[in-house]
């Protein structure tokens, strides 16, 4: 399935991966036709432990039909519930990956917790781009600003574009199921409460597009829902929640919420820009699965 939309300047199209229930976007200015992914897929068969690019070709595929040029891939963050493809968008394109500074912090903290530390560097040096809140980057006319949205992880950002359509990763769901959950390393509730206001306060009719939806079955998958709608109708912090009974809602949903399926190899893969650890001797890739860690 996929979505499309357009403003003034740019077009937005939405591409949803069924197996990780994901959404990779596509941001386009309009006028010169230069493109950037957001949150691209990498497909994972856990059971065999065999990857394939199939989703992530499709979206290419488009691009190259459209004739536009992929400048950026845009992480919002370490994901743990799917593999990111950004590392063979860049070897196929060119393209440059982009992600918020602090992920350093998130490749400290999962390199000691998988044995790395000696051997990975934690400098963000994988990525080709380290944004600060408020760094802006161009797609020719199009202006896209990072604006830092910790709570689910520490180095959750947003990117905001034209002050129209904000990318904010896990920070929001759609408003009939919440909001991300904080009880990763150094989640934080109340630092989402504080994202999700520097997000109602863009504007209500900022479009905010998700990195993910879990519908219920009466409805369809949706991409995209107005700070309007979040406010109105966010069974977690909509309708003028107050902080402390959002944290104390948070808390309580987090303590019964199973462990993703794949944040091991999601998590050793993604703090990597989308690279596989180095090959053993026998020329195989492996990932580790700590043993009562998480």
């Amino acid at each position: 399935m996929n979505t499309n939309s357009t403003a003034s300047t740019h077009s937005i199209q939405s591409y949803f991966h069924d197996d990780t229930s994901t959404f990779t976007h596509v941001l386009t200015d309009i006028a010169t036709g230069q493109c950037a992914i957001i949150d691209p897929v990498l497909d994972y068969d856990a059971k065999s432990g065999r990857t394939s690019t199939d989703f992530i070709d499709q979206v290419l595929a488009g691009i190259a039909e459209s004739a536009s040029t992929l400048v950026y891939v845009l992480e919002t963050h370490a994901h743990a519930d799917h593999l990111t493809s950004a590392a063979y968008i860049r070897q196929r394109t060119g393209a440059k990956i982009v992600i918020g500074q602090q992920i350093t912090g998130i490749q400290h903290t999962f390199a000691g917790i998988f044995n790395e530390s000696e051997r990975f560097p934690t400098d963000g040096s994988q990525f080709d781009i380290l944004l600060a809140a408020g760094d802006e980057i161009t797609l020719g006319k199009t202006h896209v600003r990072a604006i830092a949205t910790p709570g689910h992880t520490p180095a959750c950002v947003t990117y905001l574009v034209d002050d129209t359509d904000a990318f904010i990763g896990d920070t929001l769901f759609m408003p009939d199921t919440g909001t991300a959950r904080c009880d990763f390393p150094g989640g934080d509730a109340n630092a989402l409460y504080d994202s999700v206001q520097t997000l109602f306060a863009l504007g209500d009719d900022v479009n905010l597009h998700l990195c993910h939806d879990y519908p219920p079955t009466d409805r369809a998958v949706c991409s995209v829902v107005t700070v309007a709608e979040q406010k109105a109708k966010n069974v977690h912090v909509g309708n003028k929640q107050t902080r402390d009974s959002f944290i104390e809602l948070r808390t309580q949903r987090d303590a019964g919420l199973a462990v993703p399926r794949l944040i091991f190899p999601s998590l050793q893969v993604n703090i990597r820009a989308g690279d596989f650890p180095a090959p053993e001797d026998n020329g195989v890739s492996y990932l580790k699965i700590p043993l009562n860690k998480i």
